[in-house]
């Protein structure tokens, strides 16, 4: 072969053996949701080569940050109402909106054994117990039905300690600042640190976490190809085995 055609082969060679641009794609997670997004960013990586930049918060100031212009291109939230609002107020993109995990409340202590729950929370033997803000975060909502449900709420409203999400509010027991909160199992599942006591279902509203993709996201196939694989069963089996329910 000439010279040159035997360079034109080796860098045709060259080009085909190079993978393709890998994309970034940016997701909006509920801070309850952490340790699976960064899990599940692993495995997409992996399997795709694109990457997931992950911003992490309460489901209500995520929303209010996509409203006001964030670049977010998937919106993960801890509930089931502000996708499908962010569809209807022109956010997000009609169709996309699904259940991804359906979350699970825990009490957590520890300074304090939780593993009595209920009667814990009645024997009323501590100062602090910390919630993520009800106003902006489901399972701070999902908190105070709780104790509402035990007629509890009005007598330790006094001693609630309210965080900025669900990973504060952990924070907060773990500092000290607290001896109990209520956080999400996936946040603790596993856990050699303190105690837990799983809150009754019929305690609390179901936790649907769903997912919607964002217009900024439309045109990326990137993003769609991670909503996919967020149905997909190797990533069902990730959100499981971390502590949530996936409805098929």
């Amino acid at each position: 072969m000439r010279p040159g055609l035997m360079l034109a082969a080796a860098i045709l060679s060259l080009s085909v053996a190079l993978p393709s641009h890998a994309a970034t794609v940016k997701v909006a997670v509920a801070a309850n949701f952490t340790k699976v997004a960064e899990e599940l960013a692993t495995a997409f990586k992996a399997k795709t080569g694109d990457e997931l930049q992950l911003s992490f918060g309460a489901t209500g100031q995520l929303y209010t940050q996509i409203t006001q212009g964030a670049p977010f291109q998937i919106f993960l939230a801890a509930d089931d109402q502000r996708p499908q609002k962010a569809v209807d107020e022109g956010y997000g993109v009609d169709g996309t909106v699904f259940t991804y995990a359906e979350g699970k409340l825990v009490l957590y202590g520890i300074a304090t054994d939780v593993t009595a729950g209920a009667d814990v929370l009645k024997a009323d033997a501590f100062q602090k117990l910390s919630i993520a803000d009800p106003e902006t975060a489901p399972y701070g909502a999902a908190a105070v039905e709780t104790l509402k449900a035990l007629n509890l709420y009005d007598t330790l409203a006094p001693k609630i300690v309210t965080a900025q999400n669900i990973s504060q509010a952990q924070q907060f027991v773990e500092s000290g600042s607290a001896e109990l909160g209520f956080v999400a199992l996936s946040q603790v599942i596993g856990s050699d640190k303190g105690t837990q006591w799983l809150v009754p279902a019929e305690l609390y509203q179901p936790i649907r976490q769903d997912a919607v993709l964002l217009k900024t996201g439309e045109n990326e196939p990137a993003a769609k190809a991670f909503l996919d694989y967020l149905r997909s069963d190797e990533a069902v089996a990730i959100i499981r085995k971390s502590g949530y329910e996936v409805t098929p």
